[in-house]
């Protein structure tokens, strides 16, 4: 009953909203890819913007020239020539400071003038429609210092529900809904029918590989932000991730695709009525042009979790789900269910049929 219900509240949804193509937000790769850019270039009509990080202040990522054999200064030479290039074609910016913890930074008026002045200098140079943020103080300062930025709330704040953007509406104009939300068609249509009402927009990550309500998140997200003083310590532990160790047990094999978040490039067009773009995680993807290539043409064959960031096949390996074997109605089923997953095999039986395992012959060549 409760699908039939959400049917008709969607055509009556895209009577009210004009229909739009999806547009995408794309993340600048730490490791520097070339085709990645002349993709970007290339279909720069489906691009919405570019999100980067700047220098050392902490993101929700690594440097850009972690694992390259480039000093930070020369990584950033190459930045600021690659976004000229972009905003030569017309390219919205997006800048980040979407970093989980800024220490003793958190509230200096040190730290505040040098975003101040960094925001000054990209808006000069490259122009910058929006800035994501997960710190409220950013998001006030920026709110406070410069109006035409539109001011975007990060996936890491986790804002999933009327309540959650409602007690910061005065300090974002806009927002990315909680990843655990890309799958529950009722809350993301009451949020785009409080959006339209206050006048706030929001976005979607599509492609993120990390588990529903982790347990680590936050400790995680901490720890990256902390990255660059962490590695400079003896260190008696590593962490990469709750997910890892979880996955690794055969008995959560298949509960992997009912507690991901996902959206499969097949379906991007279920959601074209409730987001006007969605983001890619490709800032430390292996493939990034594969990942956009996929999302823009709405179909991929091979291994979804290549798609995704984290990717998870290591644990999987030599076994992989193929995303072309994805049963047809998996989306429109997993928006409309009551997410009672104990009590459903439904995400466990399409992983069974999406399941291949590689020969060795096949593991030889991958």
């Amino acid at each position: 009953m409760e699908i039939i219900k959400n049917s008709i509240f969607i055509k009556q949804f895209v009577k009210e909203r004009q229909v739009s193509l999806m547009k995408f937000i794309v993340g600048y790769p730490i490791k520097w890819n070339k085709d990645f850019l002349d993709m970007i270039i290339h279909r720069k009509d489906q691009i919405s913007e570019v999100y980067f990080s700047w220098g050392d202040i902490p993101n929700g990522r690594s440097a850009l020239s972690v694992d390259e054999e480039i000093t930070p200064f020369e990584a950033q030479e190459r930045q600021v020539r690659d976004l000229k290039l972009l905003l030569e074609e017309g390219i919205g910016f997006n800048l980040l400071f979407n970093g989980n913890c800024y220490g003793k930074d958190s509230q200096s008026r040190a730290f505040f003038n040098k975003i101040g002045n960094l925001i000054d200098y990209i808006e000069r140079e490259f122009g910058l429609a929006s800035v994501t943020t997960s710190s409220p103080l950013i998001a006030k300062f920026i709110r406070d210092n410069f109006e035409s930025i539109d001011v975007r709330a990060s996936v890491n704040m986790e804002i999933g529900s009327i309540e959650g953007i409602s007690y910061v509406s005065n300090l974002f104009d806009s927002f990315y809904v909680r990843r655990e939300q890309n799958r529950n068609l009722s809350e993301l249509l009451r949020l785009r029918k409080w959006c339209d009402d206050n006048g706030k927009q929001m976005y979607l990550l599509a492609n993120s590989g990390c588990l529903n309500n982790c347990s680590a998140h936050i400790f995680h997200d901490n720890l990256v932000a902390h990255e660059t003083e962490i590695s400079a310590m003896d260190n008696g532990y590593q962490f990469k991730g709750v997910c890892w160790d979880f996955l690794s047990d055969k008995n959560n094999f298949e509960k992997w695709l009912s507690r991901t978040n996902f959206i499969r490039p097949e379906d991007i067009e279920l959601y074209e009525n409730i987001v006007p773009a969605v983001k890619l995680a490709t800032r430390v993807n292996s493939a990034p042009t594969r990942v956009l290539d996929a999302y823009i043409g709405k179909k991929y064959r091979g291994s979804v979790m290549e798609l995704l960031e984290p990717n998870h096949s290591g644990v999987f390996y030599p076994n992989y789900i193929e995303n072309a074997n994805f049963d047809k109605n998996f989306a429109s089923r997993v928006m409309n269910c009551d997410k009672q997953c104990e009590n459903c095999n439904f995400c466990a039986e399409v992983m069974k049929r999406a399941c291949i395992k590689l020969d060795r012959d096949q593991s030889a060549k991958v």
